[in-house]
């Protein structure tokens, strides 16, 4: 299900509830990038399973949110501190 409308999300239970996997980052685009997944769960488990790694580990990783877009190892850190980030 996609949250966004014009880029923003619907409300922020929605965008931490949605869907998510997280890949390889090499994984991330190619044809059998769906057989890719390491973990799966709602957007906010898999940015905290992520922020919680450690940082190489974390830089060869992405998150695929359903309906939106991939999220690169920043992005998720930058995700993790957000005052709207579930407790």
């Amino acid at each position: 299900m996609n949250t966004t409308i014009r880029a923003e999300a619907a409300d922020a239970a929605s965008f931490w509830s949605d869907h998510a996997t997280v890949l390889r980052r090499e994984a991330a685009d190619g044809i059998f990038h769906g057989f890719a997944t390491l973990h799966s769960g709602t957007f906010a488990d898999m940015v905290r399973l992520v922020n919680r790694m450690p940082e190489s580990e974390r830089a060869t990783l992405v998150i695929e949110k359903s309906g939106d877009r991939q999220y690169s190892a920043a992005e998720i850190a930058s995700l993790a501190h957000r005052d709207d980030f579930p407790v």
